[in-house]
């Protein structure tokens, strides 16, 4: 399975990590505007050949998938460019920026028999696999909560008035789409798509520096706490009438998992991968050796009711991209 990337952020050393602890998975090339900014990562796992040109890249023939990790308002055009070249794809969260992107890529992939997934680590950690086979011990649910908040690295250039990617609207930014995005993994992988949303975000330059998705259920609400601009301890509590769940971590991660049912606790903690995109990549790689085709596509079904329940959460809470008008 040979991957190409396209993206020079933190995030593509991450997954060029978990490439080199894979077997029979190799990345041989890599894209960038300017190629001084792909030289350490290359340098680091060996990569040779780098490019400014994406069209050159994607006419190779020996590349299998492109992984995608530029900044979010690029998703679709990179992903579909890949598939009009036969290439599957791995595209990072937020999928896109619209589900009218989203369904595009997801009808093209379906016609033309391609693999398409979202790298979204949650869904694939051991630990939340775990609390999902298990989460029948609490009984009825009654309420989730979810707080995932780091203060990031760019928010102080942007009070100082620059406007990094990530706030900005124009790329599809914001809290909700880089962060409170794993909440609603968190949520929907085990109760599915909502029946009603609000989203109630902190403002700043038109864009939702931290925030706070309400997902109604049938009997219980799910809290999703999202915060760029604060930090806090991270944490999902999921309660039951007989009993609760603690997750003390992100979302993303699910670190550890303890169950509280009676008085008892129960440590049903699998030890994991300090690399999370470790687990993703694995199954991606299954999925794509063993031509399963059915699986790849439950999980796009599975992205989709993210990405509805993503979109009406951001216009319940005015926030609007350039991309709403394409």
């Amino acid at each position: 399975m040979k991957i190409a990337t396209i993206g020079t952020g933190f995030i593509v050393d991450w997954f060029l990590n978990a490439v080199s602890q894979n077997k029979n998975i190799s990345c041989v090339a890599m894209y960038t505007r300017k190629k001084e900014h792909a030289h350490i990562l290359a340098e680091k796992y060996h990569i040779t050949d780098i490019y400014e040109n994406l069209e050159e890249m994607l006419c190779r023939k020996d590349i299998d998938f492109i992984y995608i990790a530029s900044p979010n308002n690029l998703h679709f055009k990179y992903a579909y460019q890949a598939m009009q070249h036969g290439k599957h794809v791995i595209c990072e969260k937020p999928f896109t920026s619209t589900v009218k992107e989203f369904l595009t890529l997801s009808n093209y992939a379906k016609e033309h028999h391609l693999f398409l997934f979202e790298a979204i680590v949650t869904s694939h950690m051991p630990n939340y696999i775990k609390l999902k086979e298990n989460i029948q011990l609490l009984g009825n649910i009654r309420m989730v909560q979810c707080n995932f908040s780091q203060y990031s690295s760019r928010y102080d250039k942007f009070l100082s008035g620059e406007t990094p990617n990530i706030f900005n609207p124009s790329f599809s930014g914001g809290a909700l789409a880089d962060i409170n995005i794993y909440n609603l993994h968190f949520v929907i992988g085990l109760f599915g798509k909502p029946k009603d949303v609000h989203y109630y975000p902190n403002i700043q330059k038109g864009i939702d520096t931290s925030g706070v998705a309400i997902l109604n259920y049938d009997g219980f609400q799910a809290i999703c706490v999202g915060c760029k601009d604060t930090k806090s301890h991270c944490l999902a509590q999921i309660q039951g009438e007989k009993g609760y769940a603690v997750i003390d971590s992100e979302t993303s991660q699910c670190s550890s998992i303890k169950f509280y049912i009676n008085g008892n606790e129960n440590d049903m903690t699998i030890k994991q991968n300090d690399i999370a995109l470790y687990y993703e990549l694995k199954e991606f790689q299954a999925i794509f050796e063993n031509k399963d085709y059915k699986a790849c596509y439950e999980k796009l079904d599975d992205s989709q009711s993210v990405m509805e329940t993503y979109e009406k959460l951001r216009k319940d809470g005015n926030i609007h991209f350039d991309a709403d008008q394409q």
